[in-house]
């Protein structure tokens, strides 16, 4: 569950759970709080800490506190890794269909690029916090709308994001099986089109699934995410790491099973990296062994408290959650945390650390000229098509078409090809398409008609079948 709501939904997204401050000062004993560092090697701040061993250690930023300088100062000295809150959701960066807004998501970006951070985006693909026009589609219209959405969001911060949360949430909390939520009644293969979309529209971001109570082994939402899992390295279907968010409260507690589950999922080739932590009661010892836990798994690689201070959290000040006061003073926990991460062990290869990223353009950045294939070359004044493959799998693939403007500007197009085998489009986004049988066109959508001069657009589908790499033709309108 993400645990970002304003305080007028609080209510309705606790469902019903009991959430008591302290309540988990006793639970979990596994490794002492309080630990040797040896002389020279403690680091003074979380993300410096996290890093002697090859870690992040993260929090969830929102802009509505960029203006609190105790906010940013804490936020800036303790972490080394960045999650927008809520900006780069889809109700905040799509809220009108095809009309993408990436002013709040791009805030939280730049500030965290400037000040030397690396940044994880925040979701995907979602049943929650949907902007109404989603909620008014089903079927293929919505499934088409959710491949659109990953392809215009990820192609905005292509190269800039170290791993997304693709799908968020798609378990039920009962029995282990899928949520009945409006994306899985477009089908139950709608996880595994939202990842491959993710890979094709940005292959160097690491693809993860994000979830709430799949911390504890025993439960049945935790072996269903995990099977899910399994399954998808054993058909090839591109998932990098799973996340937990590890919300622990007195209904869903952390269990010395946790370490069990990070080192499962680990096992089965996939990163863990636990993305919304905080801990209500804000227990010194429960802290440390989470961390701890994650520490013996070399594949758990980060950790993200989800605020900075206890103020800033979604739970409220009260429950004392995070690892700094209200007045923003380190609590205990920040001091079991800090010697926690201390104490790992030293990572003497060199650092994974990509160096950061530049700033995005907060303006779509033009599409580069596609060089044609033969035979498909720009007409003076007209326009040309050229397809590529960008994934393909046991029984269907994914495409993507260039369209490209000659020598004069281009007010519509329409793209023709025939197949020779027993292709058939599944879904289809930046186009409209018609035809029967071998036969395809598609035309632009109304807001990707006009192509400047020597520009392009692209559409992209994917499709039943082998893939293949037709002839095209592009007739201007």
């Amino acid at each position: 569950m993400d645990r970002n709501a304003t305080p007028s939904d609080r209510p309705r997204r606790l469902r019903g759970r009991v959430l008591l401050a302290g309540a988990l000062g006793a639970l979990g004993v596994i490794s002492a709080v309080t630990v040797s560092v040896p002389a020279g090697a403690a680091e003074s701040t979380l993300g410096a800490a996290a890093a002697q061993s090859g870690r992040y250690f993260g929090t969830a930023i929102s802009t509505s506190r960029l203006g609190d300088s105790q906010y940013t100062t804490i936020a800036n000295r303790e972490f080394n890794m960045v999650t927008a809150e809520n900006e780069m959701k889809i109700d905040a960066t799509e809220p009108n269909q095809n009309q993408f807004n990436f002013t709040q998501g791009d805030r939280v970006y730049n500030w965290a690029v400037q000040n030397g951070k690396r940044v994880r985006g925040h979701t995907l693909a979602w049943h929650n916090q949907q902007p109404n026009w989603m909620r008014n589609l089903s079927g293929s219209a919505l499934r088409q709308a959710m491949i659109n959405h990953i392809n215009g969001v990820m192609s905005h911060y292509k190269g800039k994001i170290y791993a997304w949360d693709v799908v968020n949430e798609a378990f039920d909390d009962g029995n282990g099986g899928r949520r009945d939520s409006n994306l899985q009644r477009t089908g139950n293969d709608w996880i595994e089109v939202a990842f491959r979309t993710a890979r094709a529209a940005d292959p160097d971001a690491k693809l993860c699934y994000n979830d709430y109570n799949i911390d504890n082994w025993s439960w049945a939402k935790t072996q269903g995410v995990y099977n899910m899992v399994r399954d998808f390295k054993s058909r090839g279907v591109p998932i990098d790491c799973v996340g937990l968010q590890s919300h622990f409260n007195s209904q869903s507690a952390y269990n010395s099973n946790y370490r069990t589950t990070i080192s499962s999922f680990a096992a089965l080739g996939v990163d863990v990296q636990i993305t919304e932590l905080d801990i209500q009661g804000g227990s010194a010892q429960t802290y440390a062994n989470v961390v701890n836990d994650c520490l013996a798994v070399p594949r758990c690689t980060g950790i993200t408290v989800w605020g900075v201070r206890d103020s800033d959290s979604w739970l409220g000040a009260s429950t004392s959650p995070l690892l700094f006061d209200s007045n923003g003073n380190k609590k205990a926990a920040y001091t079991s945390v800090l010697n926690a991460l201390n104490a790992a062990t030293p990572n003497t290869s060199p650092s994974p650390t990509p160096p950061v990223s530049p700033s995005p353009n907060t303006s779509p950045s033009p599409t580069p000229p596609v060089s044609p294939s033969p035979g498909t070359s720009p007409l003076p004044g007209g326009c040309s098509a050229t397809i590529r493959t960008v994934n393909s799998w046991p029984g269907g693939f994914q495409s993507e078409v260039t369209v490209q403007a000659g020598s004069s500007s281009v007010s519509g197009w329409t793209v023709n090809w025939s197949w020779s085998g027993s292709q058939s489009i599944t879904q289809l986004w930046g186009g409209l398409t018609s035809g029967s049988g071998s036969s395809v066109t598609v035309r632009n959508e109304s807001w990707n008609g006009s192509i400047a001069a020597g520009a392009s657009t692209t559409f992209g589908f994917t499709a039943n079948g082998s893939a293949a790499t037709p002839t095209l033709t592009c007739t201007r309108a």
